[in-house]
């Protein structure tokens, strides 16, 4: 289920218990309760110049929403450039006016956001060094043949030593109905999967909110996704041209946990839910 930013950041701090569901604003409060961009390109930008013993400075975020992550890149280093890709306008121009407002011009210049499917990239979402599909925004594709088109276009979208990270969630517990209950700074997020058809494998889920006052925002968000397995997303990889599909399993902090650590694996532990990495390269 969608990740965590890790308590006590200054991100998490940013929401107070004066919020209710009149004022809160809904993809704030889902930055603070599943994004952690630093975290996020920490990894990308790590494992990239491990793997190719250089720096990445092209990057495209498939699905980008408000570009939180792409705002992080160009703020990395003065030659990182980032275009984001997403198809509702509404959500590109909160991020608009809410993070890529907060740039400097410097930073601003090397960054592009798109209203374009991430089927049909373009020439302006080609060349990249690295691309990402985070959040688990590629579960929308629900049959083999979408899911390696989709692989196949951003296969041709890497330079010849590029790179696709994503992250997966799976997990026994995610064929089942259930609700996850998560006390945050000011708010409590709320994340149900309330179907799962095991014939087609789709998997309904929502995000809601509820606030120190009572008030609530019910399925703030939803999503409507098919659950892969991770034999399935790596062999469709391979089929769409990558040569290399790499896991990365998060440590156990000890206490039932992950650590926040992940490494390469060639085998996983059996878990009620888990989330992992995906590094295909070229």
């Amino acid at each position: 289920m969608p990740k965590e930013p890790t308590p006590g950041t200054p991100r998490a701090a940013r929401l107070t218990s004066r919020y209710s569901a009149s004022t809160a604003d809904i993809h704030r409060l889902y930055e603070l309760s599943v994004q952690d961009v630093e975290a996020e390109i920490d990894f990308v930008d790590e494992q990239f110049h491990t793997l190719r013993r250089r720096r990445a400075v092209r990057l495209r975020e498939d699905f980008c929403g408000t570009a939180n992550t792409s705002c992080e890149w160009v703020r990395r280093r003065r030659n990182t450039i980032a275009v984001g890709l997403d198809l509702d306008q509404p959500t590109l121009d909160w991020g608009i006016k809410n993070h890529v407002s907060q740039l400097s011009p410097g930073q601003s210049s090397r960054l592009t956001l798109l209203r374009q499917n991430v089927m049909t990239p373009g020439p302006e979402a080609s060349s990249m060094d690295a691309v990402l599909a985070m959040n688990f925004s590629y579960f929308c594709f629900k049959t083999r043949r979408m899911m390696r088109e989709y692989f196949a276009a951003v296969h041709k979208s890497l330079v010849n030593d590029g790179i696709l990270f994503m992250d997966f969630v799976g997990g026994w517990e995610c064929q089942k109905k259930h609700r996850e209950i998560r006390p945050l700074k000011g708010f409590t997020y709320i994340w149900r999967q309330d179907e799962y058809d095991p014939i087609t494998g789709d998997i309904r889920c929502s995000i809601s909110f509820k606030f120190p006052d009572g008030t609530r925002l019910k399925n703030a968000f939803t999503y409507d996704w098919r659950l892969w397995t991770l034999p399935e997303i790596r062999e469709l990889l391979t089929e769409a041209g990558f040569r290399k599909a790499t896991v990365y399993w998060e440590g156990d902090d000890g206490d039932g946990g992950g650590d926040g650590v992940f490494t390469p694996a060639q085998r996983g532990e059996e878990c009620a839910s888990f989330i992992c990495y995906i590094v295909a390269e070229k």
